[in-house]
């Protein structure tokens, strides 16, 4: 896949799911975008994988990519950055999640980050 197309598909993925809830986030946009499926999400989030990079299609470099062009449609969009805390499902509710091999705080921190409309900010739905 070109990175044009690729563009299209996380631009429309986060289009949607700023109609849809009023925030976008990376792994929905992963999943959207087919470079995530939703069993090996699940799997991450019940904390049969150690981090999320381990279960995502494609390289470190094109995942680099998909988080900085999330972060240029959502300062396009007037979308304010949140970051949000991942924990595990199950019995993994205490734990923390990974994003990345690395654990670096920054690339974990930009994974978490969810983009959120202003009418959201203000809301008791988030």
């Amino acid at each position: 896949m070109d990175k044009k197309n690729l563009r299209g598909q996380m631009h429309n993925s986060m289009y949607h799911q700023i109609q849809k809830q009023g925030y976008a986030t990376s792994v929905d946009v992963l999943q959207d975008i087919d470079i995530l499926k939703k069993e090996d999400y699940e799997s991450w989030r019940f904390g049969r994988v150690p981090y999320l990079e381990q279960v995502c299609g494609g390289n470190l470099h094109l995942l680099s990519d998909i988080i900085k062009e999330m972060r240029k449609y959502a300062a396009k969009n007037n979308l304010k950055p949140s970051w949000t805390c991942y924990h595990g499902w199950g019995r993994n509710k205490q734990s923390k999640l990974r994003f990345s091999k690395s654990s670096k705080e920054s690339i974990e921190q930009s994974y978490a980050t969810h983009y959120i409309t202003n009418s959201m900010l203000y809301s008791d739905n988030v």
